[in-house]
């Protein structure tokens, strides 16, 4: 076991090592010009020759080397924790054997990973309606799958980042709290603030994109308290998710699900199709009342058996 002291140290040193490796890397660095640009709300200024800016394929591919080199290190530093803790407790575990057990690199039944899914019915409904689901109508196996999934901003936006991001702030970050016997309460809703809070260094980004003004400075803090606070929620959601079933993939998976279907946006699904309006509001309400059932103590949608981490 380690103190709470420790923990927060190593969880500081987690999110240091995850958003520090961007910084760390000159390829993965973005440059931006000093020019002031007036311009009104919500318009960014186009790019400059000699700027880097967060979504040029070489800056991505940068950034994912780097990401995953931070990923890397956080694991080693478990893994190191559990060599520790095997030769103090003498188990018949193995250190390899330890990590891979509270990173929760174990499989899991499929209905934690229809959670997810379910509170985005109305969404999905609303796609259905749209004819835009793979396979209907509108859906193109080029545009939508390859250009928009397989692209280099693809590769980042729907597995690299993901993965990543769900071992280190959900798997590292809880696995030293579960070891400093942090209660679940605590670990549910206050280690995901580290997430929310590793956004913030976009806000930099936001304020020279939209040209360093005071209203370039007004939209990256609005930006980013609103980031903050929606990525916050949804690690809430999925620290909530690795505890009850013990496996990183349930909420790797709500990860990608949620980065491709997006905010959703009942008024704009209903401006759409203004005829289907109840059966949209429904269908938002169904999926709703969904995911709090299967979300509930009293139900085996997001429970394991044997769990390390939810007895």
């Amino acid at each position: 076991m380690i103190s709470t002291s420790t923990a927060h140290v190593l969880a500081s040193l987690f999110v240091t090592c995850y958003v520090g490796s961007i910084y760390i890397s000159k390829g993965a660095r973005l440059s931006f010009s000093n020019t002031k640009v007036y311009l009104d709300y919500g318009f960014a200024r186009p790019k400059l020759q000699n700027e880097r800016w967060r979504d040029d394929p070489d800056v991505i591919r940068a950034r994912l080397v780097a990401v995953c080199s931070g990923t890397f290190i956080c694991c080693a530093i478990v893994y190191a924790l559990m060599a520790s803790e095997s030769a103090n407790a003498k188990n018949s575990w193995t250190p390899l054997q330890m990590t891979v057990n509270y990173l929760g690199c174990t499989s899991t039944s499929i209905l934690p990973h229809l959670i997810t899914p379910m509170l985005f019915l109305g969404p999905l409904y609303a796609h259905f309606l749209r004819g835009t689901l793979p396979g209907q109508c509108n859906w193109s196996s080029q545009e939508d799958l390859r250009s928009f999934l397989l692209s280099v901003t693809g590769v980042r936006n729907y597995f690299v980042a993901p993965i990543t991001e769900e071992v280190v702030f959900r798997a590292c970050v809880l696995t030293v709290y579960h070891l400093a016997q942090v209660s679940k309460m605590r670990m549910i809703f206050l280690c995901p603030l580290l997430f929310g809070a590793a956004h913030a260094h976009h806000a930099w980004e936001t304020y020279n994109r939209y040209g360093r003004s005071p209203t370039a400075l007004k939209r990256a803090a609005i930006g980013t308290v609103f980031q903050f606070t929606y990525t916050s929620i949804f690690g809430f959601y999925c620290s909530y998710l690795f505890l009850r079933t013990g496996s990183i993939f349930p909420p790797i998976t709500a990860h990608v699900f949620c980065n491709i279907m997006g905010v959703p946006q009942p008024g704009y699904d209903i401006s759409e199709r203004p005829d289907r309006k109840l059966a949209i509001i429904v269908a938002y309400l169904i999926g709703i009342v969904g995911f709090v059932y299967a979300l509930s103590s009293g139900t085996r949608w997001a429970l394991a058996e044997g769990t390390l981490y939810w007895n």
